[in-house]
């Protein structure tokens, strides 16, 4: 089985992460729309116009699937994609809201969202926790995460102090979904600061979705994964190599 995981940049790489860890795809088509990173900061209509001309880009490939491994393109550009492809798309805010409720049985449980602007703008987090009867949501807008993992900063000063800025003023938040695929990479500093809430991870999320909704349990021996990018691809996998390491 072929799947085809697209992101705005390189944070989709915690997405493969989590793909290669449970060995369920025989080959991996990653492509990061790099050049126009991030997608974070951008309306709709672009953000719907550069997902459909990556998916142009993957029907190259004959995939199985497509994995939006990109929560701005998951926000606002799932329905077109969708609508033309014939494969299953897969977006990682669906989920993400899946796992949480898997995880969080009391729905007057206190619930943050973290993730760039156009994310939590879209409210698309929010509105599924509302419809599964959730009460209590707080939804933060915290782009600047995103350079900061790109740094490879993932603790530390400048970390902990983006954290206090962010988070300050929160009191008792028992689960947090982190809404962008930079965020596993500081996942244990956040938790550690929200005294150990529970943590949504994209990647571990679309594992556990790919396994109850589509059957994905075949344990292939090894993964074959090609890496693509709008521009400079080499850095792109210079990164793969950081964040992925003995996997790949």
């Amino acid at each position: 089985m072929k799947a085809g995981v697209f992101d705005s940049g390189i944070g989709g790489l915690t997405v493969v992460k989590s793909l290669l860890e449970n060995n369920i795809f025989e080959e991996i088509i990653y492509y990061g729309d790099t050049a126009r990173v991030p997608y974070g900061v951008k309306d709709k209509n672009t953000i719907i116009r550069y997902s459909l001309e990556a998916l142009e880009f993957f029907k190259n490939f004959d995939i199985d699937i497509l994995i939006i491994a990109c929560n701005s393109v998951s926000a606002y550009a799932l329905a077109e994609i969708r609508a033309n492809t014939s494969i299953p798309v897969v977006g990682v805010i669906e989920s993400g809201v899946k796992a949480l409720e898997n995880k969080v049985k009391n729905k007057d449980s206190n619930i943050l969202v973290i993730g760039t602007k156009a994310t939590i703008n879209s409210r698309k987090y929010e509105d599924a926790l509302v419809h599964l009867s959730y009460k209590n949501i707080t939804s933060i807008q915290t782009g600047l995460f995103v350079p900061i993992v790109e740094e490879g900063i993932f603790d530390g000063e400048i970390l902990h102090s983006t954290i206090n800025h962010y988070f300050k003023d929160l009191k008792n938040i028992d689960a947090v979904i982190l809404g962008c695929t930079h965020f596993p990479l500081i996942e244990d500093t956040i938790s550690k600061y929200l005294k150990n809430a529970v943590t949504i991870h994209s990647g571990d999320a679309i594992v556990e979705f790919l396994k109850s909704e589509y059957s994905c349990h075949t344990k292939f021996n090894n993964t074959t994964i090609k890496f693509f990018a709008s521009e400079n691809p080499q850095g792109l996998k210079q990164v793969a190599k950081s964040w992925l390491k003995e996997l790949i």
